[in-house]
Protein backbone atom coordinates (compact mmCIF):
# COMPACT_ATOMS: atom_id res chain seq x y z
CA UNK A 1 0.00 0.00 0.00
CA UNK A 2 1.65 3.43 -0.60
CA UNK A 3 2.03 5.69 1.72
CA UNK A 4 0.07 8.80 2.26
CA UNK A 5 2.25 11.17 0.96
CA UNK A 6 2.36 9.20 -2.31
CA UNK A 7 -0.91 8.68 -2.68
CA UNK A 8 -1.35 12.83 -2.48
CA UNK A 9 1.38 13.10 -5.31
CA UNK A 10 0.68 10.54 -7.32
CA UNK A 11 -0.97 10.48 -11.22
CA UNK A 12 -4.03 8.34 -9.30
CA UNK A 13 -4.65 11.89 -7.29
CA UNK A 14 -5.51 13.55 -10.48
CA UNK A 15 -9.52 12.57 -9.54
CA UNK A 16 -8.89 13.45 -5.64
CA UNK A 17 -7.64 16.57 -6.80
CA UNK A 18 -10.21 17.54 -8.57
CA UNK A 19 -13.20 16.13 -6.59
CA UNK A 20 -11.64 18.72 -3.38
CA UNK A 21 -11.20 21.23 -5.79
CA UNK A 22 -15.07 21.48 -6.98
CA UNK A 23 -16.73 20.39 -3.55
CA UNK A 24 -17.55 17.41 -5.38
CA UNK A 25 -21.31 16.28 -5.04
CA UNK A 26 -22.59 13.62 -2.89
CA UNK A 27 -25.26 11.21 -2.44
CA UNK A 28 -25.86 9.28 0.97
CA UNK A 29 -28.04 6.30 0.90
CA UNK A 30 -29.50 5.82 4.70
CA UNK A 31 -31.06 8.87 7.07
CA UNK A 32 -30.44 7.04 10.01
CA UNK A 33 -27.51 7.30 12.43
CA UNK A 34 -24.49 6.99 10.36
CA UNK A 35 -25.95 8.32 7.60
CA UNK A 36 -27.46 11.34 8.52
CA UNK A 37 -24.15 12.43 10.23
CA UNK A 38 -22.18 11.51 7.41
CA UNK A 39 -24.18 13.38 5.35
CA UNK A 40 -24.58 16.84 7.68
CA UNK A 41 -20.80 16.73 8.11
CA UNK A 42 -20.19 16.10 4.93
CA UNK A 43 -22.31 19.46 3.89
CA UNK A 44 -20.58 21.26 6.73
CA UNK A 45 -17.15 20.62 4.91
CA UNK A 46 -18.89 22.50 1.67
CA UNK A 47 -19.95 19.48 -0.71
CA UNK A 48 -23.51 19.35 -1.93
CA UNK A 49 -25.10 16.24 -0.09
CA UNK A 50 -28.45 14.31 -1.03
CA UNK A 51 -29.63 11.99 1.45
CA UNK A 52 -32.30 9.48 0.60
CA UNK A 53 -33.84 7.20 2.99
CA UNK A 54 -37.14 5.23 1.57
CA UNK A 55 -39.16 6.25 4.91
CA UNK A 56 -41.69 9.13 3.71
CA UNK A 57 -42.38 10.76 6.85
CA UNK A 58 -39.15 10.51 8.00
CA UNK A 59 -37.90 12.62 5.04
CA UNK A 60 -40.48 15.60 5.73
CA UNK A 61 -39.20 15.59 8.98
CA UNK A 62 -35.49 15.98 8.02
CA UNK A 63 -36.56 18.89 5.47
CA UNK A 64 -38.11 20.74 8.26
CA UNK A 65 -34.74 20.43 9.80
CA UNK A 66 -35.83 18.14 12.69
CA UNK A 67 -33.44 15.26 13.55
CA UNK A 68 -35.54 11.69 14.46
CA UNK A 69 -32.78 11.35 17.36
CA UNK A 70 -30.99 12.97 19.51
CA UNK A 71 -27.57 13.93 18.64
CA UNK A 72 -25.58 17.07 19.89
CA UNK A 73 -24.74 19.37 17.45
CA UNK A 74 -26.43 18.04 14.51
CA UNK A 75 -29.87 20.15 14.93
CA UNK A 76 -27.55 23.12 14.22
CA UNK A 77 -26.06 21.81 10.89
CA UNK A 78 -29.12 20.61 9.51
CA UNK A 79 -30.44 23.79 9.98
CA UNK A 80 -27.68 25.78 8.43
CA UNK A 81 -26.91 23.39 5.66
CA UNK A 82 -30.77 23.39 4.82
CA UNK A 83 -31.45 26.47 4.65
CA UNK A 84 -27.71 27.07 2.32
CA UNK A 85 -29.17 24.28 0.25
CA UNK A 86 -25.84 22.42 0.87
CA UNK A 87 -28.46 19.43 2.29
CA UNK A 88 -31.26 18.04 0.46
CA UNK A 89 -33.82 14.94 1.42
CA UNK A 90 -35.42 12.91 -0.50
CA UNK A 91 -37.38 9.80 -1.48
CA UNK A 92 -36.29 9.16 -5.22
CA UNK A 93 -34.04 7.49 -5.87
CA UNK A 94 -33.42 9.08 -9.47
CA UNK A 95 -32.95 11.95 -8.16
CA UNK A 96 -30.34 10.78 -5.83
CA UNK A 97 -28.28 8.62 -7.86
CA UNK A 98 -28.12 11.50 -10.57
CA UNK A 99 -26.71 13.45 -7.83
CA UNK A 100 -23.74 12.02 -6.70
CA UNK A 101 -19.97 11.63 -8.11
CA UNK A 102 -19.55 9.52 -4.85
CA UNK A 103 -22.18 7.85 -3.32
CA UNK A 104 -21.94 6.56 0.15
CA UNK A 105 -24.53 3.01 0.97
CA UNK A 106 -24.95 4.01 4.91
CA UNK A 107 -27.81 1.91 5.48
CA UNK A 108 -28.76 -0.92 8.63
CA UNK A 109 -27.28 -4.84 8.85
CA UNK A 110 -29.36 -5.65 11.28
CA UNK A 111 -28.71 -9.34 13.14
CA UNK A 112 -30.95 -12.31 11.44
CA UNK A 113 -32.11 -14.71 13.83
CA UNK A 114 -28.87 -16.83 13.12
CA UNK A 115 -26.89 -13.93 14.14
CA UNK A 116 -25.60 -12.58 10.75
CA UNK A 117 -25.72 -9.45 9.11
CA UNK A 118 -28.92 -8.83 6.90
CA UNK A 119 -27.31 -7.37 3.93
CA UNK A 120 -30.99 -6.71 2.04
CA UNK A 121 -30.95 -3.32 2.48
CA UNK A 122 -26.83 -2.93 1.02
CA UNK A 123 -27.73 -4.92 -1.85
CA UNK A 124 -30.68 -2.99 -2.34
CA UNK A 125 -29.30 -0.25 -2.44
CA UNK A 126 -26.27 -1.20 -4.94
CA UNK A 127 -28.98 -2.70 -7.23
CA UNK A 128 -30.44 0.92 -6.97
CA UNK A 129 -27.29 2.51 -8.46
CA UNK A 130 -26.34 0.18 -10.73
CA UNK A 131 -30.11 0.56 -12.57
CA UNK A 132 -29.35 4.35 -12.85
CA UNK A 133 -25.97 4.94 -13.01
CA UNK A 134 -24.70 6.75 -16.35
CA UNK A 135 -21.20 7.87 -15.68
CA UNK A 136 -18.08 7.15 -13.21
CA UNK A 137 -18.92 6.77 -9.95
CA UNK A 138 -17.59 6.00 -6.78
CA UNK A 139 -19.44 3.83 -4.25
CA UNK A 140 -18.55 4.34 -0.34
CA UNK A 141 -19.60 1.54 1.85
CA UNK A 142 -20.79 3.42 5.12
CA UNK A 143 -22.49 0.54 6.77
CA UNK A 144 -20.90 -2.02 9.17
CA UNK A 145 -20.65 -5.50 6.89
CA UNK A 146 -19.43 -8.93 6.78
CA UNK A 147 -15.74 -9.43 5.18
CA UNK A 148 -16.70 -9.77 1.37
CA UNK A 149 -19.75 -7.76 0.60
CA UNK A 150 -17.68 -5.12 -0.91
CA UNK A 151 -17.03 -8.09 -3.61
CA UNK A 152 -20.97 -8.82 -3.31
CA UNK A 153 -21.72 -5.04 -4.15
CA UNK A 154 -19.22 -4.91 -7.31
CA UNK A 155 -20.40 -8.49 -8.79
CA UNK A 156 -23.65 -6.89 -8.76
CA UNK A 157 -22.98 -3.98 -10.15
CA UNK A 158 -21.27 -5.14 -12.45
CA UNK A 159 -23.88 -7.61 -13.76
CA UNK A 160 -26.58 -5.39 -13.67
CA UNK A 161 -24.43 -2.55 -15.99
CA UNK A 162 -23.41 -5.45 -18.03
CA UNK A 163 -27.47 -6.25 -19.02
CA UNK A 164 -27.88 -2.63 -19.32
CA UNK A 165 -25.57 -2.55 -22.18
CA UNK A 166 -22.99 -0.67 -19.78
CA UNK A 167 -20.16 -3.24 -19.33
CA UNK A 168 -17.62 -0.57 -19.79
CA UNK A 169 -18.63 1.74 -17.30
CA UNK A 170 -16.49 1.88 -14.71
CA UNK A 171 -17.01 2.65 -10.82
CA UNK A 172 -15.30 1.94 -7.83
CA UNK A 173 -16.39 0.20 -4.54
CA UNK A 174 -14.71 1.21 -1.25
CA UNK A 175 -15.06 0.15 2.24
CA UNK A 176 -14.74 3.57 4.61
CA UNK A 177 -16.10 1.72 8.08
CA UNK A 178 -17.44 4.38 10.56
CA UNK A 179 -15.97 4.82 13.88
CA UNK A 180 -19.07 7.14 15.25
CA UNK A 181 -19.83 7.11 19.33
CA UNK A 182 -23.35 8.26 19.83
CA UNK A 183 -23.53 11.32 21.69
CA UNK A 184 -19.71 12.68 20.15
CA UNK A 185 -20.95 11.70 16.88
CA UNK A 186 -20.49 15.19 15.53
CA UNK A 187 -17.37 15.65 16.95
CA UNK A 188 -16.25 11.95 15.87
CA UNK A 189 -16.39 12.98 12.05
CA UNK A 190 -15.44 16.22 11.78
CA UNK A 191 -12.42 15.31 14.23
CA UNK A 192 -11.43 11.55 13.44
CA UNK A 193 -8.69 9.61 15.24
CA UNK A 194 -8.08 7.58 12.15
CA UNK A 195 -10.01 7.55 8.53
CA UNK A 196 -9.90 3.93 7.43
CA UNK A 197 -10.36 3.28 4.04
CA UNK A 198 -10.51 -0.16 1.49
CA UNK A 199 -9.69 -0.29 -2.02
CA UNK A 200 -8.19 -2.75 -3.97
CA UNK A 201 -7.63 0.37 -6.50
CA UNK A 202 -5.32 3.14 -6.42
CA UNK A 203 -7.58 5.83 -7.80
CA UNK A 204 -9.97 5.46 -5.54
CA UNK A 205 -7.86 5.51 -2.57
CA UNK A 206 -6.46 8.88 -4.02
CA UNK A 207 -9.74 10.06 -4.57
CA UNK A 208 -10.96 9.48 -0.75
CA UNK A 209 -7.89 10.39 0.69
CA UNK A 210 -8.88 14.17 -1.22
CA UNK A 211 -12.15 13.68 0.11
CA UNK A 212 -10.98 13.82 3.83
CA UNK A 213 -7.96 15.72 3.55
CA UNK A 214 -9.74 18.70 5.28
CA UNK A 215 -9.79 16.57 8.17
CA UNK A 216 -6.20 14.97 8.05
CA UNK A 217 -4.17 16.71 10.52
CA UNK A 218 -1.66 14.06 10.85
CA UNK A 219 -0.32 11.14 8.41
CA UNK A 220 -1.16 8.27 11.36
CA UNK A 221 -5.04 9.07 10.76
CA UNK A 222 -4.95 8.19 7.45
CA UNK A 223 -5.10 4.31 6.85
CA UNK A 224 -5.33 2.82 3.49
CA UNK A 225 -5.84 -0.79 2.97
CA UNK A 226 -7.45 -3.92 1.27
CA UNK A 227 -11.14 -3.33 0.78
CA UNK A 228 -11.31 -7.00 2.98
CA UNK A 229 -9.35 -5.66 5.53
CA UNK A 230 -11.20 -2.40 5.91
CA UNK A 231 -14.64 -4.39 6.55
CA UNK A 232 -12.97 -6.65 8.97
CA UNK A 233 -11.55 -4.14 10.50
CA UNK A 234 -14.80 -2.34 12.15
CA UNK A 235 -15.97 -5.86 13.58
CA UNK A 236 -12.39 -5.74 15.04
CA UNK A 237 -12.53 -3.00 16.61
CA UNK A 238 -16.02 -3.44 18.54
CA UNK A 239 -14.92 -6.88 18.91
CA UNK A 240 -12.06 -5.50 21.25
CA UNK A 241 -14.02 -2.78 23.01
CA UNK A 242 -16.95 -5.39 23.59
CA UNK A 243 -14.35 -8.13 25.30
CA UNK A 244 -12.06 -5.01 27.38
CA UNK A 245 -16.05 -4.47 28.97
CA UNK A 246 -16.73 -7.99 29.44
CA UNK A 247 -13.66 -8.67 31.02
CA UNK A 248 -13.77 -5.70 33.54
CA UNK A 249 -17.13 -7.26 34.50
CA UNK A 250 -15.73 -10.52 35.33
CA UNK A 251 -12.89 -8.79 37.73
CA UNK A 252 -15.22 -7.03 39.49
CA UNK A 253 -17.27 -9.94 40.39
CA UNK A 254 -14.09 -11.35 41.35
CA UNK A 255 -12.98 -8.18 43.44
CA UNK A 256 -16.66 -8.46 45.37
CA UNK A 257 -15.67 -11.74 46.41
CA UNK A 258 -11.92 -11.35 47.96
CA UNK A 259 -13.04 -7.45 48.81
CA UNK A 260 -10.99 -6.04 46.75
CA UNK A 261 -12.30 -2.28 45.39
CA UNK A 262 -12.82 -2.41 41.37
CA UNK A 263 -12.16 0.91 40.67
CA UNK A 264 -8.61 1.15 42.47
CA UNK A 265 -7.62 -2.17 40.51
CA UNK A 266 -8.84 -0.06 37.08
CA UNK A 267 -6.49 2.87 37.85
CA UNK A 268 -3.62 0.40 38.20
CA UNK A 269 -4.76 -1.67 35.10
CA UNK A 270 -5.31 2.41 33.33
CA UNK A 271 -1.21 3.23 34.19
CA UNK A 272 -0.27 0.66 32.35
CA UNK A 273 0.74 2.00 28.67
CA UNK A 274 0.08 -1.18 27.35
CA UNK A 275 -3.51 -1.26 28.07
CA UNK A 276 -4.72 2.41 28.58
CA UNK A 277 -7.88 3.46 30.65
CA UNK A 278 -10.58 3.35 28.18
CA UNK A 279 -13.41 0.88 28.31
CA UNK A 280 -12.07 -0.36 32.01
CA UNK A 281 -15.24 0.81 33.47
CA UNK A 282 -17.54 -2.00 35.14
CA UNK A 283 -21.25 -2.09 34.82
CA UNK A 284 -24.42 -3.56 34.43
CA UNK A 285 -22.93 -4.17 30.55
CA UNK A 286 -23.29 -2.72 27.32
CA UNK A 287 -26.06 -2.58 24.70
CA UNK A 288 -26.58 -0.20 21.71
CA UNK A 289 -26.71 -0.98 18.23
CA UNK A 290 -23.41 -1.82 17.32
CA UNK A 291 -21.48 -3.78 19.86
CA UNK A 292 -24.09 -6.70 20.77
CA UNK A 293 -24.69 -6.84 16.99
CA UNK A 294 -21.20 -6.52 15.61
CA UNK A 295 -20.08 -9.46 17.95
CA UNK A 296 -22.62 -11.72 16.94
CA UNK A 297 -22.31 -11.13 13.03
CA UNK A 298 -18.43 -11.43 13.46
CA UNK A 299 -18.88 -14.91 15.50
CA UNK A 300 -21.49 -15.49 12.59
CA UNK A 301 -18.66 -15.18 10.03
CA UNK A 302 -16.05 -16.79 11.53
CA UNK A 303 -18.19 -20.06 11.93
CA UNK A 304 -19.35 -19.94 8.35
CA UNK A 305 -15.51 -20.01 7.78
CA UNK A 306 -15.07 -22.92 10.27
CA UNK A 307 -13.61 -20.74 13.05
CA UNK A 308 -14.95 -20.63 16.51
CA UNK A 309 -14.26 -17.39 18.54
CA UNK A 310 -14.84 -18.81 21.65
CA UNK A 311 -13.67 -15.75 23.78
CA UNK A 312 -16.13 -13.87 21.62
CA UNK A 313 -19.30 -15.92 22.81
CA UNK A 314 -17.86 -15.38 26.28
CA UNK A 315 -18.35 -12.05 25.92
CA UNK A 316 -21.81 -12.28 24.81
CA UNK A 317 -22.69 -14.55 27.56
CA UNK A 318 -20.97 -12.06 29.90
CA UNK A 319 -22.79 -9.17 29.02
CA UNK A 320 -26.02 -11.28 29.38
CA UNK A 321 -25.71 -12.25 32.76
CA UNK A 322 -24.60 -8.84 34.00
CA UNK A 323 -27.15 -7.25 32.48
CA UNK A 324 -29.41 -8.59 34.56
CA UNK A 325 -27.26 -8.55 37.67
CA UNK A 326 -28.88 -5.64 39.13
CA UNK A 327 -32.38 -6.75 39.15
CA UNK A 328 -31.49 -10.25 40.81
CA UNK A 329 -29.29 -8.19 43.62
CA UNK A 330 -32.80 -6.52 44.30
CA UNK A 331 -34.57 -9.90 43.90
CA UNK A 332 -32.43 -11.11 47.02
CA UNK A 333 -32.22 -8.56 48.69
CA UNK A 334 -36.03 -8.85 49.15
CA UNK A 335 -35.96 -12.43 49.74
CA UNK A 336 -37.10 -13.02 46.32
CA UNK A 337 -40.68 -11.22 45.77
CA UNK A 338 -40.63 -7.83 44.97
CA UNK A 339 -44.64 -7.45 45.47
CA UNK A 340 -45.81 -4.34 46.69
CA UNK A 341 -42.35 -2.88 46.33
CA UNK A 342 -41.33 0.55 44.80
CA UNK A 343 -38.17 0.63 42.67
CA UNK A 344 -37.19 3.34 41.19
CA UNK A 345 -34.46 3.20 37.92
CA UNK A 346 -32.16 5.86 36.84
CA UNK A 347 -31.56 6.32 33.19
CA UNK A 348 -32.99 4.15 30.33
CA UNK A 349 -30.96 4.53 27.34
CA UNK A 350 -27.38 2.24 26.56
CA UNK A 351 -25.28 5.20 27.59
CA UNK A 352 -25.44 8.68 28.49
CA UNK A 353 -25.58 11.82 25.54
CA UNK A 354 -28.32 9.61 23.69
CA UNK A 355 -31.56 8.25 23.63
CA UNK A 356 -31.18 4.69 21.75
CA UNK A 357 -32.63 1.69 23.88
CA UNK A 358 -31.30 -0.49 21.61
CA UNK A 359 -30.42 -3.78 24.05
CA UNK A 360 -29.95 -1.26 26.72
CA UNK A 361 -29.70 -2.93 29.84
CA UNK A 362 -32.45 -0.83 31.55
CA UNK A 363 -34.96 -3.03 29.62
CA UNK A 364 -33.29 -6.10 31.15
CA UNK A 365 -33.46 -4.70 34.09
CA UNK A 366 -36.99 -3.27 34.27
CA UNK A 367 -38.66 -6.60 32.99
CA UNK A 368 -37.05 -8.89 35.44
CA UNK A 369 -37.78 -6.00 38.19
CA UNK A 370 -41.61 -6.12 36.64
CA UNK A 371 -42.14 -9.71 36.30
CA UNK A 372 -41.04 -9.75 40.20
CA UNK A 373 -44.01 -7.71 41.42
CA UNK A 374 -42.04 -4.74 41.47
CA UNK A 375 -44.12 -1.10 40.72
CA UNK A 376 -41.25 0.41 38.83
CA UNK A 377 -40.95 3.92 38.39
CA UNK A 378 -38.32 5.30 35.79
CA UNK A 379 -36.18 8.05 34.37
CA UNK A 380 -33.98 9.33 31.64
CA UNK A 381 -33.48 13.03 30.70
CA UNK A 382 -33.43 12.55 27.00
CA UNK A 383 -34.99 8.55 26.20
CA UNK A 384 -38.25 8.60 27.96
CA UNK A 385 -40.31 9.28 24.88
CA UNK A 386 -38.29 6.34 23.13
CA UNK A 387 -39.04 4.33 26.30
CA UNK A 388 -42.86 4.85 26.73
CA UNK A 389 -44.11 2.38 23.66
CA UNK A 390 -41.62 -0.28 24.67
CA UNK A 391 -42.32 -0.27 27.97
CA UNK A 392 -47.00 -0.02 27.74
CA UNK A 393 -46.32 -4.22 27.87
CA UNK A 394 -45.60 -3.79 31.69
CA UNK A 395 -48.67 -2.41 33.58
CA UNK A 396 -46.36 -1.65 36.75
CA UNK A 397 -44.09 0.26 35.32
CA UNK A 398 -44.32 4.74 35.03
CA UNK A 399 -42.06 7.29 33.69
CA UNK A 400 -41.13 9.98 36.69
CA UNK A 401 -41.39 13.40 35.80
CA UNK A 402 -37.78 13.69 37.20
CA UNK A 403 -35.31 11.67 39.54
CA UNK A 404 -36.96 12.96 42.59
CA UNK A 405 -40.01 12.05 41.52
CA UNK A 406 -39.19 8.25 40.28
CA UNK A 407 -37.26 7.88 44.38
CA UNK A 408 -39.87 9.23 46.07
CA UNK A 409 -41.44 6.46 49.07
CA UNK A 410 -38.99 3.75 46.64
CA UNK A 411 -38.08 0.95 48.44
CA UNK A 412 -34.88 0.82 46.34
CA UNK A 413 -32.72 2.71 43.58
CA UNK A 414 -31.35 1.13 40.66
CA UNK A 415 -28.86 3.44 38.54
CA UNK A 416 -28.35 1.97 35.07
CA UNK A 417 -27.31 5.03 33.27
CA UNK A 418 -24.65 7.14 34.43
CA UNK A 419 -25.78 10.61 33.24
CA UNK A 420 -24.42 13.40 34.60
CA UNK A 421 -27.12 15.18 36.31
CA UNK A 422 -27.36 11.39 38.63
CA UNK A 423 -23.78 11.94 39.93
CA UNK A 424 -24.97 16.11 41.30
CA UNK A 425 -28.34 14.93 43.08
CA UNK A 426 -28.37 15.80 46.84
CA UNK A 427 -28.08 12.54 48.28
CA UNK A 428 -29.53 13.93 51.85
CA UNK A 429 -32.49 14.22 50.21
CA UNK A 430 -32.65 10.97 48.08
CA UNK A 431 -32.14 9.54 51.78
CA UNK A 432 -34.82 11.71 53.16
CA UNK A 433 -37.62 10.35 50.12
CA UNK A 434 -36.73 7.12 49.65
CA UNK A 435 -39.03 4.09 52.15
CA UNK A 436 -35.81 2.15 52.29
CA UNK A 437 -32.29 4.01 51.26
CA UNK A 438 -31.31 1.26 49.58
CA UNK A 439 -28.92 2.21 46.05
CA UNK A 440 -28.05 -0.42 43.36
CA UNK A 441 -24.99 1.26 41.32
CA UNK A 442 -24.77 -0.21 38.38
CA UNK A 443 -22.32 2.45 36.98
CA UNK A 444 -20.34 3.04 40.16
CA UNK A 445 -21.16 6.62 40.01
CA UNK A 446 -21.65 7.25 43.98
CA UNK A 447 -18.63 6.92 46.63
CA UNK A 448 -19.43 3.86 48.75
CA UNK A 449 -17.87 5.98 51.81
CA UNK A 450 -20.06 8.95 51.16
CA UNK A 451 -23.52 6.54 50.92
CA UNK A 452 -22.26 4.68 53.66
CA UNK A 453 -21.75 7.49 56.09
CA UNK A 454 -25.36 8.67 54.84
CA UNK A 455 -26.90 5.93 56.18
CA UNK A 456 -27.27 4.18 52.75
CA UNK A 457 -27.16 0.23 52.22
CA UNK A 458 -25.39 0.60 48.99
CA UNK A 459 -23.78 -1.38 46.56
CA UNK A 460 -22.22 -0.96 43.12
CA UNK A 461 -20.46 -3.31 41.13
CA UNK A 462 -16.93 -4.48 42.12
CA UNK A 463 -16.98 -1.77 44.99
CA UNK A 464 -17.24 -2.62 48.99
CA UNK A 465 -20.45 -2.85 49.84
CA UNK A 466 -21.72 -0.28 52.25
CA UNK A 467 -21.83 -1.93 55.54
CA UNK A 468 -18.19 -3.19 54.87
CA UNK A 469 -17.75 0.53 54.62
CA UNK A 470 -19.77 1.13 57.36
CA UNK A 471 -17.38 -1.26 59.44
CA UNK A 472 -14.58 0.44 58.49
CA UNK A 473 -15.69 3.90 60.18
CA UNK A 474 -16.71 2.49 63.58
CA UNK A 475 -13.21 0.96 63.68
CA UNK A 476 -11.49 4.14 63.03
CA UNK A 477 -13.50 6.11 65.06
CA UNK A 478 -13.05 3.50 67.82
CA UNK A 479 -8.91 4.00 66.93
CA UNK A 480 -9.49 7.42 66.96
CA UNK A 481 -11.34 7.69 70.73
CA UNK A 482 -8.52 5.16 72.25
CA UNK A 483 -5.61 7.16 70.55
CA UNK A 484 -7.37 10.39 72.37
CA UNK A 485 -7.56 8.71 76.22
CA UNK A 486 -4.02 7.30 75.83
CA UNK A 487 -1.57 9.98 75.50
CA UNK A 488 1.54 7.72 75.80
CA UNK A 489 0.94 6.49 72.03
CA UNK A 490 2.76 7.64 69.43
CA UNK A 491 0.23 7.85 66.39
CA UNK A 492 -3.25 8.65 66.15
CA UNK A 493 -4.83 7.28 62.90
CA UNK A 494 -7.36 9.76 61.62
CA UNK A 495 -10.79 8.79 61.26
CA UNK A 496 -12.18 8.23 57.96
CA UNK A 497 -14.28 11.01 56.48
CA UNK A 498 -16.54 11.11 53.92
CA UNK A 499 -15.87 12.62 50.36
CA UNK A 500 -18.12 15.46 49.34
Amino acid sequence: MKPLRDLSASPAAELGRDLRIAAAPITVFGAGYVGLVTAACLAELGHAVVCLDTNAARVRQLQSAEPPFHEPGLRELLQRHIQNNQLRFTIDPDVAVAHGLIQFIAVGTPCDEDGSADLRQVLAVAQTIAERMTRELLIVGKSTVPVGTGEQVQALIESILARRGLGTLRFSVVSNPEFLREGTAIDDCMHPDRVVVGSDGSDALAAMFALYSPLLKRSQQWMPMRLRSAEFSKYACNAMLATRVSLMNEFALLAESVDADIDEVRHAMAGDPRIGPNFLAPGCGFGGSCLPKDIRALQRSAFDEGVQLRVLAAVEEVNERQKALLAQRVMESFGGSLDGRRVAVWGLAFKPGTEDLREAPSEVVIALLARAGARVAAFDPIAMPAAKPRLSAYPLVSLANDPLDAIEDADALVIVTEWPQFRRVDWTDVRDRMRRPWVFDGRNICDPEKMASLGFMYRGIGRPRAERVAASYRVAEEDVAIGTSNTSATAVAPPITASG
